[in-house]
């Protein structure tokens, strides 16, 4: 099986390899090293660092490094055919006749390139142009070996059946949509015998926290690298924004999920009628996010315990004085925001390592905090600028961006260990959940309001989403 993803090993702590180049800051063909390490150049200096010839071929991590962020600067089919106008260029491939020794040894570092860019950014092959460039490129070298056509249709094949897997996983996936179905219109047009909750579905919380580790790792398969750029695209040069090409559904299909399982477990609790039944519930939810804790799902972790630190929920002060919260409170240590998510960033350090050092799936498991994630990217993407005062482009920059979006691909890959539970997967995904409106009013009508702000707002629910005065 081939090497698709990036890996975080092929990064050091500042970048490539150190034995690459000397140790002192060099201008090398329109690229700037700093102690070794590529920290900026000319985008077309960059561009030509990507193309293999005869006697070099580029670090794996500076293809993963380039191919990310060169889509701020230019879409992958204008680089692909640059790359290819570069190669027929230099390597004379537009003559009537060719160097068959030379292409002989050009040719299997191409194809191999190719091969990587499909691999690791399958996506950007839905473009046909990119498809077009890649068999132009093909068809030019294949006369000097037939082998080339044969090499690379193996490899189109497998694109092929990539992006149909692709294809059939985001048809079977369900689309959710967070807080908008109200399921006070369920409670009042069905008897109580046939309204399902998730403890009647599954009542114990490993079960449920393995089944939550299937949902998160079947979301994050399907999220390219290429969506954590597009996410803040802004073309630094003289094009326009190509906002309507920005492909980020996956990325925030997933950040639905969260939103719809925080408000999937705040509806859990507010609709029981009896405090005890409530409190059973929040401390089903709690051991559920201590199981995601162990196993290393911090998303749904941390889903969980933001659905539990909603108001409506929150306000419960009842309901919480019979649940026992020590638990709880240490499960908030952990995802508390201070110092950065100081506390949080070190368990997830910790999963990393014992990632990396696994002797089964089940060891490799990190499902990071997503939101969190995002918002790292976010803030390196804002707080560094593309492009330094002379025109060039801020390598160090995207070495970095490569690095965090690395690990995140390494650790999307991993296969889920635990087996499936079809019957609880269908009630995550479809069960309905309160709308914020409804959660209030199923609040209120759990434990009465407190002040006047509370009645005035029941009140209006009341009226609104039951027609009741």
């Amino acid at each position: 099986m081939p090497q698709t993803l990036t890996s975080p090993n092929m990064f050091n702590t500042t970048g490539f390899s150190h034995h690459l180049h000397p140790a002192k800051e060099v201008d090398h063909g329109g690229l700037l090293f700093q102690d070794g390490n590529l920290i900026s150049a000319s985008l077309e200096a960059l561009i030509q660092h990507l193309i293999p010839t005869v006697d070099y071929y580029p670090e794996k991590a500076y293809i993963f490094t380039f191919l990310l962020s060169s889509r701020l600067f230019m879409e992958p089919h204008e680089l692909l055919s640059k790359v290819c106008h570069m190669c027929i260029e230099q390597q004379r491939l537009d003559e009537p006749v060719l160097d068959k020794v030379r292409i002989r040894k050009f040719g299997p570092k191409i194809i191999q390139l190719l091969t990587e860019w499909t691999e690791t950014f399958p996506y950007d092959f839905r473009d046909e142009r990119m498809i077009g460039h890649l068999k132009d490129m093909i068809h030019r070298i294949a006369p000097c070996d037939e082998s080339y056509w044969k090499k690379m249709n193996q490899r189109l094949q497998n694109l092929n059946q990539k992006l149909a897997t692709l294809n059939q996983s985001e048809d079977s996936t369900v689309k959710v949509n967070a807080g908008v179905s109200d399921k006070l219109v369920i409670i009042k047009t069905k008897p109580p015998s046939i309204q399902r909750d998730a403890l009647s579905i599954c009542n114990d919380p490993y079960t449920l926290a393995q089944q939550l580790t299937h949902v998160e790792l079947e979301r994050l398969s399907l999220i390219g690298p290429e969506e954590f750029v597009q996410a803040f695209v802004h073309k630094d040069n003289t094009k326009s924004c190509f906002s309507h090409q920005k492909k980020t559904h996956h990325l925030e299909a997933y950040v639905k999920w969260f939103n719809r399982l925080c408000y999937l477990v705040a509806t859990e609790i507010c609709m029981p009628a009896k405090k005890k039944h409530r409190a059973q519930v929040i401390e089903f939810f709690i051991d559920v996010a201590r199981e995601c804790f162990n196993i290393g799902n911090f998303n749904s972790l941390m889903a969980i315990i933001s659905g539990m630190n909603m108001s409506p929920v929150s306000r419960l002060k009842k309901t919480w004085g019979k649940v026992k919260t020590a638990k709880f409170f240490v499960l908030e240590h952990q995802m508390d925001p201070t110092g950065n998510f100081y506390n949080y960033r070190t368990a997830l350090r910790g999963a990393a390592h014992r990632s990396l050092t696994a002797h089964s799936n089940r060891e490799k498991i990190v499902i990071p905090f997503f939101s969190l994630l995002i918002k790292d990217i976010y803030f390196l993407n804002e707080g560094c600028a593309n492009r330094l005062p002379n025109g060039h482009v801020n390598f160090e920059k995207f070495l970095e961006l490569a690095r965090q979006v690395g690990e995140f691909m390494t650790w999307k890959q991993v296969e889920c260990p635990f087996e499936e539970d079809r019957n609880i997967l269908h009630y995550l995904h479809t069960a309905p959940v309160f709308s914020e409106d409804g959660l209030y009013l199923a609040s209120y009508e759990s434990e009465s309001p407190e002040n006047q702000l509370e009645k005035d707002r029941w009140k209006t629910l009341r009226s609104t989403l039951l027609g009741k005065t």
